[in-house]
């Protein structure tokens, strides 16, 4: 894994290349280490850009022990670690009418952190507060994450 740091103005973006799914498994496991409740992880990318490895490498690194998988039928899946983890996939959502169906505020701002694949459906009602990830694939087992941790005074 390697890493390449970038400081803005407003806020920190680091940019980190995997070589295989275990490292990008390693990478969630090393992101949920200094996690805290009311954590928001909007992950944004294509298909196959590697958001459901990394998101149970979070998983695990929260100590989540059941197997993690892509809520995309069910929208949202919870787990149970040293903090609840509220996983949301957007793949199928059409109209933010169901996350506010869904009572999001509740997941984002309560005990738990909450990681969102296809999070670009639902950009308007991302909190300011949040860190956002850029998942590209770069080849067959590359991967690149482009982290970037938005404060309140940062949003674009």
């Amino acid at each position: 894994m390697t890493e390449r740091v970038q400081t803005g103005e407003m806020r920190n973006t680091t940019t980190v290349f995997t070589q295989s799914p275990e490292e990008t498994h390693s990478f969630g496991v090393e992101l949920a280490r200094d996690l805290e409740p009311q954590t928001v992880i909007a992950l944004i990318g294509d298909l196959g850009s590697g958001k459901t490895c990394l998101t149970q490498g979070i998983c695990a690194g929260l100590e989540v022990e059941e197997y993690v998988t892509s809520p995309t039928f069910t929208l949202i899946n919870e787990y149970r670690g040293r903090l609840p983890v509220y996983h949301f996939d957007l793949y199928r959502i059409d109209d933010l009418k169901e996350m506010l169906d869904l009572g999001y505020e509740e997941y984002f701002y309560g005990n738990g952190v909450c990681v969102i694949e296809w999070a670009e459906k639902m950009e308007t009602l991302l909190p300011e507060k949040r860190i956002e990830i850029l998942l590209k694939r770069i080849g067959e087992n590359e991967r690149e994450f482009r982290i970037t941790h938005f404060t309140e005074h940062t949003r674009e």
